[in-house]
């Protein structure tokens, strides 16, 4: 799912329903995907898409919105470090940046 398409989609995946992180997705794509994703505590289901080789990957925990999750730092890499934008979208090695935070909470 690109990071800018702010729609939060649920589909079943298995007879399970699921929330979805990203549609048409290459093999690699979705074993890069899955590995943070399992790390993180969340159970992962992937179908094909129709004849291609694309995949839909997605977690079994519908409440899981990948946008929300990439900008609010909550996702941890396979080495502890907070996953960022580039690094979900395969556009950079690096883990993390300098503390860009896009918003913080507060109690």
């Amino acid at each position: 799912m690109a990071l800018n398409k702010a729609q939060h989609t649920i589909e079943e995946i298995d007879g399970v329903r699921c929330s979805i992180v990203e549609k048409g997705a290459t093999a690699d794509r979705v074993a890069f995907l899955k590995q943070i994703l399992e790390r993180n505590g969340y159970e992962v289901k992937t179908k094909a898409e129709g004849e291609t080789e694309l995949l839909t990957i997605g977690v079994t925990n519908i409440l899981f919105n990948p946008i929300v999750s990439v900008y609010g730092r909550s996702l941890k890499s396979l080495s502890g470090k907070r996953v960022t934008p580039a690094y979900w979208l395969q556009q950079s090695d690096k883990e993390t940046e300098a503390e860009v935070n896009y918003w913080t909470f507060k109690a």
